[in-house]
């Protein structure tokens, strides 16, 4: 969720978004970020609760927008790129850059989608060629092929698959099969009673409704029609495994032959389902067979007309977003004000923007990295992760519960990572991207068959390490297992996160703790499966790993305490890997921080030593307020815990907080030495 808003690109006042001072780096007169001092409410003690004491004045006053969903510091950084984003949009837009060039594409994208006129006009005319597809078929196996032809326009309908390397042998590609064929966030809106829960089911099937009158039904077929795709997306939801049962990635990985397949789910045809996906290979990942069983069952026992129907709905829903008015508004009104509270349409410039991103992201990113990120902040951040590389190994080398076996093939792993900063070394090819100036859902269609086409093409090849799975804009950061690999893209590198002229209490609170949460995670509950290689692979001495479940298992009972609103709590199970990810990232970039000058020293700035100005930096970072309606699909369906546990939990297990702001027994962080979670 992004919002552009020019002025957070520079300075402002101590009761603006940060403070800033003067400083002077290589005879250079410059202005250094510095902490939010006018948000911390000294009323509240900080071991009663840290992140209202780093922040209360803060909450208090925040308001939320109405293009929003949340406020808070991670979207104020995207407001500083989607300034950028803007400019870099409108310039290619009219540059008049010769055809095939990455400008052309991405200036005649943006134009296309800004030119409503036509859009609106259009109506539903660009996909009327599917509909009429779906009027024809007659039987189950034109169903599977409808739906195959759509996945291969990057349409998931009924099927979900991609190309990644294979599990169990990371340097090649496998084409695995997932779960699909719901309309609602997660399977178990499906089953649920309580109001929160059937208000959104009531907008669903509101939103279901409107799209079938949009496209030529009256009111009482729209109804009929809507009560068919519920009820066969109802018996769908019956087989899927919940959030937390896919959090396991050894029962994910069902390697099969797509003989065997085919003669167990004669209905799907897995022979031919290949074929009209365009897919070569003899045998695949099928990570949740019970929803294919359940899915050829159906086939057989669930009239075409039925089908016909739940396609309809789901093609229109595909391509909702890009089409005329009515539809963008009925596809607003359920997935972003039902779902997550937001009350008001984003700029329509912004609603391109986040599809281009997601079609032809890397070609937008090369543009936006040229223009708005440095080479001296790629240098610096590079230090920063290799810093916190180093305080992870000697982390584990004083590990008293892993025997030194153990910690010998960790530190390997550890040593192994791939390390991504800001962008890619290699951009991806966009030439086979088709883009018209006056066709925004063709160049959709183009750029989505690109993508479709370029996986397809991977299957049974050999694993490109250097591939990125985020755009260079993106602010955010991931862990990928199977190539073993931490990623920064270039969004997530700037203030608070991180800023080149700001301190080093600022940075590692703020960046370190990500940097050192994304190390982490090739060691939570799921990372913890795979090996140096990204194979999941068991590395670990028994007695080591039975300890590292129980830990685990404190993990759980800690976060499933915390409560959220009402009676809604935290799930522990669902967020366990972020949480363990969270605690160890905190403790990481603490020992990374105290290797620096820096951390080894006590003078103040602002009237904090240090160490408080680390605690700070990271809980500000993590400020957050957040709609309700967008808080109780994160607790349902979202491995992150909210801002606020992702501060109080990490810190009530780390001493050096509790050194760092004397929090003593009474306080209501405080826990006993002896039951703090210590895993890395």
């Amino acid at each position: 969720m992004k919002r552009f808003f020019s002025f957070f690109a520079t300075c402002l006042s101590l009761t603006a978004m940060y403070s800033c001072h003067n400083a002077s780096v290589a005879g250079k007169e410059i202005s250094r970020k510095t902490l939010s001092l006018q948000f911390i409410d000294s009323s509240v003690k900080p071991g009663d609760n840290f992140y209202m004491f780093a922040n209360g004045k803060w909450y208090d006053t925040a308001t939320i927008l109405p293009t929003e969903s949340r406020a808070g510091a991670r979207l104020e950084m995207d407001f500083v790129t989607k300034a950028n984003i803007k400019n870099v949009l409108e310039q290619a837009e009219v540059a008049d850059s010769p055809k095939g060039t990455i400008e052309q594409k991405v200036g005649d994208f943006f134009a296309s989608g800004m030119d409503t006129v036509s859009i609106d006009r259009a109506g539903y005319d660009p996909i009327k060629v599917f509909l009429r597809q779906i009027d024809s078929l007659h039987d189950a196996a034109s169903v599977i092929q409808f739906a195959a032809t759509q996945t291969t326009y990057g349409n998931s309908i009924l099927i979900g698959q991609y190309v990644a390397a294979d599990e169990k042998k990371s340097s090649v590609n496998i084409l695995s099969f997932y779960q699909a064929g719901l309309g609602l966030p997660d399977r178990d809106y499906y089953f649920k009673t309580d109001a929160a829960t059937q208000t959104v089911v009531r907008s669903y099937q509101n939103y279901i409704s409107r799209l079938f009158i949009l496209t030529g039904d009256d009111s009482a077929a729209a109804a009929r029609n809507t009560n068919t795709v519920y009820k066969l997306e109802k018996e769908l939801a019956r087989s899927h495994r919940t959030n937390v049962e896919l959090r396991d990635p050894q029962l994910n990985y069902n390697k099969v032959s797509v003989a065997d397949l085919d003669k167990k789910m004669p209905n799907i045809g897995w022979k031919r389902l290949l074929v009209n996906l365009q897919m070569n290979t003899d045998s695949l990942n099928l990570s949740q067979p019970g929803y294919y069983a359940k899915l050829n069952t159906l086939l057989k026992t669930v009239p075409v007309g039925n089908w016909n129907a739940y396609l309809r709905f789901h093609l229109i829903n595909s391509y909702a977003f890009c089409l005329s008015a009515p539809f963008v508004l009925a596809n607003f009104e359920y997935n972003y004000k039902t779902l997550s509270g937001q009350q008001k349409m984003k700029p329509r410039w912004e609603q391109v923007y986040n599809v281009i991103d997601g079609s032809i992201g890397e070609a937008l990113g090369q543009l936006y990295v040229q223009k708005y990120f440095s080479g001296d902040a790629k240098k610096r951040i590079t230090e920063l992760v290799n810093n916190l590389q180093k305080a992870f190994e000697m982390r584990i080398n004083k590990l008293e519960w892993m025997s030194d076996s153990t910690k010998r093939i960790a530190i390997e792993k550890l040593n192994r990572f791939t390390k991504k900063v800001a962008y890619p070394d290699h951009w991806r090819d966009y030439s086979k991207v088709l883009v018209n100036r006056h066709d925004y859902v063709g160049n959709i269609v183009s750029s989505s068959k690109n993508e479709y086409d370029r996986q397809a093409a991977k299957v049974n090849h050999p694993v490109d390490r250097t591939e990125w799975g985020m755009t260079p804009p993106t602010n955010n950061a991931y862990n990928n297992p199977t190539f073993n690999e931490i990623v920064f893209p270039a969004g997530i590198l700037q203030y608070p996160m991180f800023d080149p002229a700001s301190d080093d209490a600022m940075n590692y609170g703020g960046i370190g703790m990500v940097i050192g949460h994304e190390m982490t995670h090739g060691f939570d509950d799921q990372g913890a499966q795979y090996d140096k290689e990204g194979n999941l692979k068991n590395w670990w001495s028994p007695g080591d790993y039975t300890k590292f479940k129980a830990k685990g298992q404190q993990v759980i009972t800690l976060y499933d305490g915390f409560v959220v609103l009402d009676s809604v709590h935290v799930n522990g199970k669902l967020t366990q890997g972020e949480n363990t990810a969270d605690i160890g990232g905190i403790a990481i970039a603490y020992d990374a921080f105290k290797m620096t000058k820096e951390g080894q020293d006590t003078t103040r700035i602002d009237g904090y030593t240090p160490d408080q100005r680390f605690f700070l930096a990271f809980a500000q970072t993590w400020r957050k307020k957040i709609k309700e309606e967008s808080l109780r699909q994160q607790i349902n369906t979202d491995p992150h815990s909210p801002g606020m546990y992702r501060v109080l939990g990490p810190l009530m297990n780390f001493t050096p907080f509790y050194a760092t702001f004397d929090v003593k027994e009474g306080d209501k962080m405080y826990k006993p030495d002896s039951v703090r979670i210590k895993i890395w």
